[in-house]
């Protein structure tokens, strides 16, 4: 099989799986309070039970059609595979949004061929937003084609930071403090994921954080280079694919601005 039949068969399911997981994820979120009643716990455990049946039903469905995939999830971790193609995926990213009842979270799904992100999908199901992408096909939103407009700048538009508990609130500080003295404006809205689609749809500029994991950044990677931006590189060989890294993702304008703030 070829990597390109093997990619647009890939693409085709990826679009339907990512439609089913968010159909099942959001089901979860718009019952939410009575999970909570039902099983006397907390929202936290509700979003638990979502993230891991959200994920075994993916890889479950991975499994079935593509057998010889390898598969790398953030709930149940890595299972190496034979065909070159491995599927990543974050089940629901934005935890902290969908515990609170907002709409800012999403179902991540990447493929990458020899350590490649080749096919992006990111599904935002309570916005009824689905994001796709594949390597020399484009990227999409809700079909429609997009393509970054590069007259945006940090001064013009918003640029997405995020950040966790392997940053310390200094170095968050001193990013946001760099931005502004750039003279551009930053927002986080709880799932880097989702804002590194924003950036492949023009709604960001550009997306830093300084430590993610393949599962939160993979999708967006695709979907920011084929929709005409650019990237840092993400170390997938061996060991380090189950590692964090710093990601960015941004328009050709600001890239060198990004990496600056970065550098320092």
């Amino acid at each position: 099989m070829s990597q390109e039949t093997g990619l647009d068969t890939r693409f085709a399911f990826a679009n339907v799986i990512a439609q089913e997981a968010g159909a099942m994820a959001l089901d979860y979120f718009n019952r939410r309070e009575t999970l909570v009643i039902e099983t006397k716990r907390d929202l936290q455990d509700v979003v638990s039970v979502a993230d891991r049946n959200v994920e075994t039903f993916i890889r479950q469905r991975v499994a079935e059609t593509f057998g010889a995939d390898g598969f790398l999830g953030e709930e149940y971790g890595y299972q190496e595979g034979q065909s070159g193609f491995t599927w990543v995926v974050d089940p629901i990213d934005g935890t902290a949004p969908f515990v609170n009842g907002m709409a800012t979270w999403c179902v991540s799904i990447a493929v990458l061929h020899r350590g490649v992100p080749v096919i992006g999908m990111i599904n935002v199901p309570c916005d009824d937003e689905l994001y796709a992408a594949a390597a020399g096909m484009g990227a999409s939103l809700n079909g429609k084609s997009l393509s970054l407009d590069q007259s945006r700048t940090l001064q013009n538009a918003m640029t997405g930071i995020g950040c966790n508990t392997y940053v310390t609130p200094q170095r968050v500080g001193a990013i946001i403090a760099a931005l502004l003295g750039k003279g551009g404006n930053f927002i986080r809205n709880g799932s880097g994921a989702l804002m590194l689609a924003y950036v492949a749809a023009g709604r960001l500029v550009g997306y830093y954080e300084p430590h993610m994991r393949a599962w939160d950044c993979m999708a967006g990677y695709c979907l920011v280079k084929e929709a005409g931006g650019t990237h840092l590189a993400f170390p997938t060989e061996g060991e380090a694919l189950l590692q964090g890294h710093p990601v960015l993702a941004s328009n050709q304008t600001v890239y060198a601005d990004l990496l600056a703030i970065h550098a320092d």
